[in-house]
């Protein structure tokens, strides 16, 4: 299912993307990336969902991802998420993101904030993060390598309003 809607959305996130590597629509391929995915959630540095319709839960139709977690004086985690070219406009994305950051600033996950780099072009994508609360902090200049060159990125952030403090 994961090797399908990247297979699908090859040219859809391309431009948001870094360069996808070869055979990124194989089983291969995607059961190694969720082989090392699954140890970095083990290891407590990475969460990752798979967003598939109630109504037909054989296909995925997006994902987010919450990577690079830090913990201890950080306690801060960089969110990415994309969703099917096919399901875009229709509310599912924000759904979804509401309910990771709820999950995320809950006191069992605890982290303060959440980081969101996105390109100035993706106006669908910025607007889903400001209705979401997330605040632009900044610009980052020549950020990722996209599309053929490096791309610059607003710099977004939410703060956890109810943060728990750090544990001892």
């Amino acid at each position: 299912m994961v090797a399908a809607f990247f297979g699908r959305n090859v040219a859809h996130l391309a431009p948001w993307n870094p360069p996808a590597p070869p055979g990124l629509d194989t089983e291969t391929l995607q059961r190694e990336r969720l082989r090392n995915a699954a140890a970095e959630v083990v290891a407590g540095t990475a969460s990752r969902w798979w967003l598939q319709p109630l109504a037909n839960p054989n296909i995925v139709i997006g994902n987010i991802n919450l990577t690079q977690i830090v913990r201890g004086a950080f306690q801060n985690g960089m969110l990415g998420y994309a969703i099917d070219s096919d399901h875009e406009g229709f509310g599912l994305m924000r759904e979804a993101l509401l309910a990771i950051i709820n999950h995320t600033f809950s006191p069992e996950f605890n982290l303060h904030r959440i980081q969101a780099n996105v390109r100035p072009e993706n106006v669908r994508s910025i607007g889903v993060i400001q209705r979401l609360g997330f605040e632009q902090e900044g610009i980052a200049r020549e950020y990722l390598f996209i599309d053929g060159a490096w791309r610059d990125h607003l710099m977004f952030t939410l703060r956890n309003p109810h943060f728990g403090g750090i544990p001892r």
